[in-house]
């Protein structure tokens, strides 16, 4: 069976823990999209780590972890990430990376920096990893595909070809020093030594394995409104973070994706700029930052501050109905006890009318929230196991969300560890 596990708002979700804890039935874990630009924090056993290209499945000896086509694959990243988590004395996971999966070059980086530094104050926000000029090299026809690193003399003549092209741009408009073919020919190859061991026909491998019968994990990056199909456009990332892209990005059949467990926050938070009509601000932020996830509302990769909100029922009802969400694990609920009344945002107000509909960016810019306020639970949920020994206003609290969701929660999680959640019927 292939169940994907991904974002309905704007990542992080706490997708991490889902899948670490899902990964322990599954065979499979394949990342399937995006690349080291946003991390997934996983609390085990073995400790506390920030991943962000492995999948966060690594951690179970009888699973093998595959990067699959769809990924922006920092080769020199990913090796840093499995000797880091050896090093911590996880045992060395099994690897496999996609032979059509494509490089994220060191020139990604410089000019995703040249493009955020030429933009000012009208940048997207990027966390400068190289990501929106990988994927635009990669629809442009002039990305480098692993299997490519196997064909010294047609690698050389596409590198001359790539640097011919960046070159103009560096030189004429961002007046920066030029690409040296021969150097990156020759980074090239060190990549190759570097990922040799890994590299593998993934899509074959797969319909072996769907045939066997093994379980399947798809892992998103990021969630729903950072798509940029159905996101908040422009201000989302430069590959598609729903499910149904699952399918492209890993390579099998789109019918094989029997299950979509998407993940919600139990209030609103992102990283990066864009469109967030739930924000708050002030002191009531700082304090929901403060208390947020397991170490407060600081991202994985950037350690930048989050921005926070309360719960937004439009945002994620349409998350979850992009995604296809057949079930919805509900996070970071524990997070909330603070609070006499929590606050969710259950419509938005456009030009004077009311929707429950979430609109294009333009519009998107123009909306106000509309409130609805529940009573808090004021009380510690971390420890119980059983749905029916929440609190009655923390029950409350789920349910409405579940029925503006439109989707059945199935899992609750009350803190970061990987057994602290809770399964509903």
């Amino acid at each position: 069976m292939v169940r994907a596990i991904v974002g309905a708002n704007w990542g992080d979700e706490g997708k991490g823990k889902i899948t670490d804890m899902l990964a322990e039935e599954s065979d499979i874990i394949i990342r399937f999209q995006g690349g080291s630009n946003a991390g997934h924090t996983i609390i085990n056993n073995y400790g506390r780590f920030a991943l962000h290209l492995l999948p966060s499945g690594v951690f179970y000896g009888h699973t093998t972890s595959i990067i699959g086509n769809g990924v922006a694959l920092n080769i020199p990243y990913l090796i840093k990430e499995i000797d880091s988590l050896v090093s911590q004395g996880v045992p060395k996971p099994k690897i496999l990376v996609s032979d059509r999966a494509q490089l994220l070059m060191p020139y990604h980086v410089k000019f995703d920096e040249y493009e955020e530094e030429r933009l000012g104050k009208k940048s997207f926000g990027s966390t400068k990893s190289g990501i929106a000029p990988f994927y635009s090299d990669k629809y442009a026809k002039t990305g480098i595909q692993v299997s490519e690193l196997f064909d010294q003399e047609a690698l050389r003549e596409k590198v001359y070809r790539i640097c011919e092209l960046k070159n103009v741009m560096l030189e004429h408009l961002y007046h920066k020093p030029a690409l040296d073919p021969e150097e990156i020919f020759a980074l090239l190859l060190d990549y190759k030594e570097m990922v040799e061991p890994y590299v593998c026909d993934v899509s074959a491998y797969l319909a072996k394995a769907i045939k066997e019968g093994k379980n399947i994990l798809l892992e998103g990056q990021l969630g729903s409104l950072k798509d940029p199909d159905h996101g908040i456009y422009p201000m989302v990332t430069s590959s598609s973070t729903l499910a149904a892209y699952g399918a492209i990005g890993a390579g099998i059949p789109p019918y094989e994706i029997k299950n979509i467990t998407t993940v919600v926050k139990a209030y609103s938070s992102a990283v990066g700029a864009g469109e967030f009509v739930s924000e708050i601000f002030g002191d009531e932020a700082d304090e929901l930052r403060r208390r947020g996830g397991d170490k407060g509302e600081f991202g994985a990769t950037t350690g930048r501050p989050r921005r926070v909100g309360w719960f937004d029922a439009v945002a994620s009802r349409y998350g979850c109905r992009i995604q296809g969400a057949t079930e919805v694990a509900l996070t970071v609920l524990d997070v909330l006890r603070y609070l006499d009344e929590i606050p969710i945002c259950v419509g938005y107000e456009v030009d004077g009318v009311v929707t429950k509909d979430f609109p294009t960016t333009v519009k998107l810019a123009k909306a106000k929230p509309v409130w609805k306020t529940l009573p808090g639970w004021k009380t510690d949920i971390r420890g119980i196991r059983n749905y029916e020994e929440l609190p009655e206003n923390c029950r409350k609290y789920i349910e409405t969300i579940e029925k503006e969701l439109e989707v059945p929660i199935t899992m609750v999680s009350n803190g970061p560890g990987r057994d602290e959640i809770i399964y509903r019927k």
